[in-house]
């Protein structure tokens, strides 16, 4: 299974690091946001990757062409104009790096990497979200409600597009951009399994993904929810950065599923331990 990533936007609300490199390129722990998203779903053996870039996407692919000199002993012998690698300790993954546009939306975005993700069911998620989500186990809840996407519902409150849930508490029946009240609602967290045949409702650059083909699906009883009510946290802020990079310190950072010293009770201690942040 492929795993698509919108990497493209502009990251307006943390402009004091988007004004260098793309937001998914936004450092945590000396690496950028992307690298773990890869390592959350390499854990779960999802190690193909298509990646919707825009915005300075010359600083994305300069990251993964150059990747095995971030991670391996190396030698340059200037005199032979030769390099030695002495040890790789790259990932096993398969990343396509794919030319969106810098003002395509998410749905377009989506769109132009068709050809890419082909007949087969696919991951989708975006570029600046970090979570323990088993991602296995979203998998296998959409394959047993046989609709076309599940996105992920997480609680937060504030400045994301919401939704209700019907009676049977799985299927979407109504997607909002935002809370009509001051409750508490499911939000989208991203972290989609979709068939390919969502793409067909997108139209063209101009169309946002989490508007009408989210809204097209709910009506139609095709968007179910996986309620995840662990760890979920997006870098939108330079405020949310500093939360993540704390949690990171801490050794115990919750969306660090492929470390096996991290576990739920050291996760919620270490969030527990930051939150002068949220």
């Amino acid at each position: 299974m492929k795993a698509v990533i919108f990497a493209g936007g502009y990251g307006t609300r943390i402009s004091e690091e988007s004004g260098i490199r793309p937001k998914p390129m936004v450092e945590v722990g000396n690496k950028p946001i992307l690298w773990h998203i890869l390592k959350i779903y390499s854990h779960f053996g999802i190690n193909d990757f298509i990646i919707c870039c825009g915005y300075k996407s010359y600083v994305i692919k300069d990251y993964f062409a150059n990747y095995f000199l971030h991670s391996a002993d190396v030698t340059f012998d200037m005199g032979l104009n030769n390099m030695e690698i002495h040890s790789n300790a790259s990932e096993p993954w398969k990343v396509t790096l794919v030319e969106t546009g810098e003002d395509t939306m998410t749905g377009g975005r989506l769109k132009r990497v068709k050809d890419y993700i082909g007949d087969e069911t696919f991951c989708l998620t975006y570029g600046d979200g970090l979570s323990n989500l088993d991602i296995r186990a979203l998998i296998t809840f959409h394959q047993r409600q046989h609709t076309l996407a599940t996105l992920t519902a997480v609680r937060q409150p504030g400045r994301f597009g919401v939704f209700t849930l019907a009676q049977d508490e799985v299927l979407v029946h109504q997607f909002q951009e935002k809370p009509l009240n001051g409750e508490t609602p499911w939000i989208n967290g991203g972290f989609f399994v979709c068939e390919p045949s969502v793409i067909d409702l997108i139209e063209d650059d101009a169309t946002v993904w989490e508007r009408d083909p989210l809204e097209k699906l709910a009506r139609s009883g095709n968007l179910s929810a996986f309620r995840h009510a662990g760890f979920w946290q997006p870098m939108d802020t330079l405020r949310d950065k500093y939360y993540l990079e704390d949690l990171w310190k801490s050794g115990k950072a919750p969306w660090k599923v492929w470390d096996k010293r991290v576990n739920g009770t050291h996760s919620k201690d270490a969030v527990e331990k930051v939150l002068a942040y949220v």
